[in-house]
């Protein structure tokens, strides 16, 4: 047996109106069509549900019984077809964004602050966490969306570019820092370097570059710590120099440390967005997009 829902409310229209002519009107299609509709109905059942005179259409035994269970079904049909429509508008007009300490500390305040500015309906939820838990967030679907420095995702994650930060030297300085400076990386040569762990995505890029321009870092000499936002307090306190993405601007200027764009070769490092595989993007997801492309590079700078 395989009943429509077309067929099953083409026969409760038929059983509420007690006419067929009555019953297409209120249907909105035709009575021949409506027939058929019915007929199918008692054909899959195996049984008449209606006893058909020229005066009235009346429910039979069986008709009755199986009205009792079709009102039944298409009501609660009716019921979980307004609730999953409900869950989706929520869904729909919320967006839960996960990133790095750093990104959720200096860049996106400001950036969700317009967007909430421009998008007031959409409720927002910033999770704060290190890379691989910013990536396992959206995976499991905790988060709509993760921003950071992936240069791998899983196989079940979509990553899409957002920008590219060229890396920058920071050193002490007396005061906090006013436009961005010029440095090479042979100015690195013989620096105290406070670096990221080994197996940091960033730390691994700029150790690869350091190494192919003969300027090895002393992992020996180096400090290491495990965020940004501690290298930039570290480099404050006078223990050494650090690299890090021009991303890391807003909260540098919160320092006083000096920033110098590293050249001769630059090297950029790409900044990404990822979301899961397969799933529908929202209307707020993409709000958001056009947010970022237009307000991030302006707040590197």
């Amino acid at each position: 047996m395989n009943l429509s829902m077309r067929q099953i409310r083409a026969f409760l229209f038929v059983a509420h109106a007690g006419s067929f002519t009555r019953a297409a009107e209120r249907a909105h299609m035709t009575q021949a069509g409506l027939s058929i509709l019915v007929r199918e109905v008692e054909r899959q059942l195996g049984a008449r549900l209606f006893d058909r005179t020229t005066r009235a259409v009346q429910l039979t035994d069986a008709g009755r019984r199986f009205a009792l269970v079709a009102e039944s079904v298409l009501q609660q049909l009716d019921h979980a077809t307004a609730e999953v429509d409900a869950l989706g508008q929520l869904s729909r007009q919320q967006l839960r964004i996960a990133a790095t300490p750093l990104v959720s500390a200096h860049l996106l305040p400001q950036l969700l602050a317009r967007f909430r500015a421009q998008h007031p309906g959409v409720r927002l939820q910033l999770l704060d966490s290190d890379l691989p838990s910013v990536q396992a967030m959206v995976e499991s679907g905790e988060a709509d969306l993760g921003l950071g420095f992936f240069f791998k995702v899983a196989s079940g994650l979509v990553r899409r570019h957002v920008a590219d930060f060229p890396l920058m030297k920071v050193s002490p300085a007396a005061q906090v820092p006013g436009a961005l400076g010029r440095a090479t990386w042979a100015s690195l040569k013989g620096a105290a370097l406070i670096a990221l762990p080994s197996d940091n995505p960033i730390q691994r890029a700029i150790d690869t570059h350091l190494h192919k321009i003969g300027v090895a870092r002393d992992t020996a000499a180096s400090l290491s710590v495990s965020f940004l936002a501690t290298q930039i307090s570290m480099v404050e306190a006078g223990f050494g120099q650090a690299v890090m993405p021009t991303f890391a601007v807003a909260a540098c200027r919160r320092h006083r440390v000096q920033m110098e764009v590293l050249g001769s070769p630059q090297l950029k490092l790409g900044f990404y967005r990822v979301a899961r595989r397969g799933v529908a993007e929202t209307e707020a997801m993409q709000a958001f997009d056009e947010a970022i492309a237009q307000h991030l590079p302006s707040m590197s700078r």
